[in-house]
């Protein structure tokens, strides 16, 4: 990212969000456009890409709050004209130190956030957002830092990220599954040259740094990445016809993913060095994956406790037993009535929940419901009439009528 683009891109406006919005918000927000523009559902459009790149960008910066409060800072002290250069002490004097700004010494590497596949940069990236400290951001608008030396060194590889739905059972027990995913690689017929015969030639405009300088007035200099060899330092005097000169290619791999026990639905999981590859040996990026989990027809689940209604009959409620009750993946659970059990009450069989991250298991919450027949035999009838003339007087909705009145 130069800093042209740090100083000038609106990324609320990319997301479609206010400044103030939430990060509740600007996450769902970036999940739509995502989804949307995923170079996997617009195979061959461009635009879409690019989009799906400009969406990532921008949630790489708001989607942590640090770097988000770092963007809003830069933003307000360029927009309000607080960056001077010179002064009452003569040019390049500054009565604030920008090191309290953006915190970090030079070289630094950041927090990051996911740039999705084509997206640029990531975490700590050298393209990928501000984290790298002053030396990173500002090393080529005041001239220094070496910032166009930085183009030659390597280049960590882009976070991918992608979903995955889990039916309810693999989502509390884990599970391994393929995921396809797209990413931008070295062009496998150019071997990442951009050149037809593997013979690029050195850029005479940035004389192979990959970025160029122009005036900015005030004693100091803006540095942009070079238009002529797209800030690669290198052009293709017979482009590849794969890749179009760039080296880079999109490609398409499936790989086994571990997801593990206890994952909510919605939850973003980070595999690191899982993602696309670096450029000029540089590391792998990240892969996120947001985790869709499926409903069950007799469990539920609350946190890392797994939920289900058990039915029991009015002999079992009154007088109190013993009842099966089903386990998810493991063999029944006996648990013991009360006389007198209500509807309603909740018991907890510990140890049948969910995996928590520690690998100990919540607990199975039961809740007690009385199942009424909607039909019974004679003699079944016969004695429930019996039961009825025996409890005449015993009027269970007395209280409630009093604390009606009393209200």
């Amino acid at each position: 990212m130069s800093t042209k683009d740090f100083i000038e891109k609106d990324y609320y406006k990319v997301l479609g969000v206010p400044r103030d919005a939430t990060e509740a918000e600007i996450k769902k927000a970036y999940r739509k456009l995502a989804r949307e523009n995923h170079p996997d559902a617009n195979e061959g459009d461009a635009k879409a890409e690019d989009r799906f790149k400009d969406v990532s960008e921008a949630y790489d910066v708001l989607g942590d709050a640090k770097r988000r409060k770092e963007y809003d800072e830069a933003r307000a002290l360029f927009g309000n004209g607080g960056f001077r250069a010179g002064g009452p002490g003569g040019a390049g004097q500054f009565n604030f130190d920008l090191g309290d700004l953006f915190g970090g010494a030079p070289g630094q590497q950041g927090p990051g956030g996911p740039g999705g596949a084509g997206a640029p940069g990531g975490p700590g990236g050298a393209a990928g957002g501000f984290g790298g400290g002053l030396g990173d951001v500002f090393g080529g608008l005041f001239n220094r830092g070496g910032a166009p030396g930085a183009r030659t060194q390597p280049r960590r590889g882009q976070d991918i990220e992608s979903e995955v739905t889990l039916s309810f059972t693999e989502a509390v027990s884990g599970a391994t599954v393929p995921l396809r995913m797209s990413s931008s690689a070295a062009c496998k017929t150019c071997s990442g040259t951009g050149d037809k015969n593997g013979t690029p030639r050195v850029c005479p405009t940035c004389v192979g740094t990959g970025q160029v300088s122009r005036g900015g007035g005030g004693g100091f200099s803006l540095t942009d990445p070079c238009v002529d060899c797209r800030g690669r330092g290198l052009i293709a005097q017979d482009p590849c016809q794969v890749c179009r000169g760039s080296g880079r290619a999109t490609s398409s791999r499936t790989m086994q993913v571990r997801i593990p026990p206890g994952v909510d639905d919605g939850q973003r999981i980070r595999l690191r060095g899982k993602g696309a590859p670096g450029e000029r040996g540089g590391p792998h990026g990240d892969l996120y994956v947001v985790v869709h989990v499926g409903g069950h027809s007799v469990f539920g689940r609350r946190g890392d406790n797994l939920t289900i209604t058990v039915p029991v009959t009015f002999p079992e409620a009154a007088l109190g037993g013993e009842i099966k009750v089903p386990t998810l993946g493991g063999p029944p659970v006996t648990l013991k009535l009360p006389p007198g059990t209500p509807g309603g009450r909740t018991m907890r069989a510990r140890g049948k929940g969910a995996v928590r991250k520690d690998g100990t298991r919540g607990d199975l919450l039961v809740t007690i419901e009385i199942a009424v027949p909607s039909d019974m035999g004679e003699k079944a009838r016969k004695a429930l009439g019996e039961y009825r003339a025996a409890a005449d007087g015993e009027d269970p909705r007395a209280g409630l009528f009093e604390a009606a009145k009393g209200e």
